[in-house]
């Protein structure tokens, strides 16, 4: 059995003012750093295989976190691909109805932005990586990548209110065997220490 932790980059200028972020590079706001700075991983969690999404925000967490780069930089954890709503606020194409959006209870695993990616379509990414993970790994990433691999561990099918809520500086711990399931405990938030504490060897 492989232990995978999955995290979600800290805050972005667009994540404060609503806007879909998707595959846009945004980086992290100055507040951001500070607090990342000042949290760590849990020693538990210090030795394992660390993977980051491409994406700078996901990166820069990374580093911050563990105050080393990341043994791997993994296209597959990249964002979901919002297409034409990237840089776009949620509430204003939930106001107008000619837009097409959904909120998350009413998504489905085909609901796709114009020009963007399913759950299905992430998934269809994220499985052959999932497949392949040999050690323990704390993956850095996104919402949206961390939504679907909760999903497919609870079997929940993107419809109702999901069964787990995604929270910032925390891990969320699943076991890979043939599939995913949640461990337990599922969260584990990231401890006070900063960066000098990760290094521990």
């Amino acid at each position: 059995m492989i232990r995978l932790a999955i995290i979600r980059h800290g805050r972005t200028a667009w994540n404060r003012e609503g806007r879909i972020q998707g595959r846009r590079d945004i980086p992290l706001e100055a507040d951001a750093v500070s607090e990342l700075a000042a949290l760590c991983l849990p020693r538990e969690w210090q030795h394992a295989t660390l993977i980051s999404s491409p994406l700078a925000r996901a990166v820069h967490t990374a580093e911050l976190i563990t105050g080393r780069a990341p043994d791997v930089i993994e296209p597959a954890l990249i964002e979901m691909d919002y297409g034409e709503w990237e840089g776009l606020r949620s509430v204003d194409l939930g106001a107008d109805q000619s837009s097409g959006f959904r909120h998350l209870p009413d998504w489905g695993w085909d609901y796709r932005p114009p020009r963007g990616e399913s759950p299905a379509d992430v998934w269809l990414r994220l499985e052959p990586w999932v497949k392949s993970l040999r050690t323990d790994t704390v993956a850095v990433c996104h919402i949206g990548v961390i939504r679907t691999l909760l999903a497919i561990a609870y079997e929940w099918p993107f419809k109702g209110t999901p069964p787990f809520s995604i929270k910032r500086n925390s891990l969320y711990h699943l076991e890979v065997t043939d599939t995913l399931t949640p461990a337990v405990p599922l969260r584990i938030r990231l401890e006070k220490g900063g960066t000098v504490q990760s290094r521990v060897t």
